[in-house]
This record gives structure tokens, sequence and C-alpha cells, in this order.
């Protein structure tokens, strides 16, 4: 028997249509601020979500984490849930974002960071 989902997202019951497709991202993923790796990856999930650009998403021990100060800053997602936001040390406010308690259909990327390709330098994705 199929157990029902604990956590299930309200967005996918208004909107069964809709898609958000993680998988690995199968290259190394940078991330540049100010000259500097705050995250470096090989680990990096890779979220398409409609007709909207590719996201990476990593793992905290790839990014420098003391490098990130953690902001009050909130939003919220129907289909992923509540996203926390970091911002990063001597740089732009609430750059980075995580979801900590997706909800059950994302529980993929539980943890991982992803960053606004306009608030850093760059994010690289790279085959080397």
């Amino acid at each position: 028997m199929i157990q029902p989902a604990a956590n299930p997202a309200p967005g996918f019951k208004k909107a069964p249509r809709s898609r958000i497709v993680t998988r690995p991202a199968g290259v190394r993923v940078r991330v540049m601020v100010g000259g500097e790796v705050i995250a470096d990856s090989r680990a990096a999930i890779e979220m398409k979500e409609g007709d909207y650009p590719g996201v990476f998403y990593i793992p905290r021990q790839d990014v420098r984490m003391a490098r990130l100060a953690r902001a009050s800053h909130t939003t919220y997602c129907p289909f992923k849930g509540h996203a926390s936001y970091s911002s990063i040390l001597n740089g732009p406010e609430n750059a980075v974002w995580s979801y900590e308690q997706p909800y059950d259909e994302m529980l993929g990327i539980k943890d991982l960071l992803a960053f606004y390709p306009n608030k850093v330098d760059s994010i690289s994705a790279s085959r080397d």
C-alpha cells in the first residue's frame, strides 16, 4: 500500500500539470563573489521549473559557510515551501536561499543552497 505524503505541496494539488524537475547537474559548479570562490561543487542538483532558467542547488559542505550570515528574510513557494535566506558577509544581502523543510515532492533540494545570479559575480558550470 502506498503511504500518502506527510507534507504534500499544495501547489501541485492546485496546478497538477506544473512540473519541477531536479537531477544531478553532472557538472562542476562554481560561485564567485568579489573575486573569491564562495562555492565549488561536483555534487550540485539542477532544478528546472517551467520556462525559468535552471537553478543549481549546492550542498552546504561545498559552500564557504563562514562567508554567509543568516538573514531574517523568508519567502514562500506553494511547490517547494518556505525558503530561508543568507547574506554574503561584506557582500550582497539575501543572495542565497535554502529550503530547510521543503514539501515532500522537493526533498531532493532539502538543505542545499542556491545563489541569485544577479547578486554574485558569476555562477559557472563546467565539465572539468
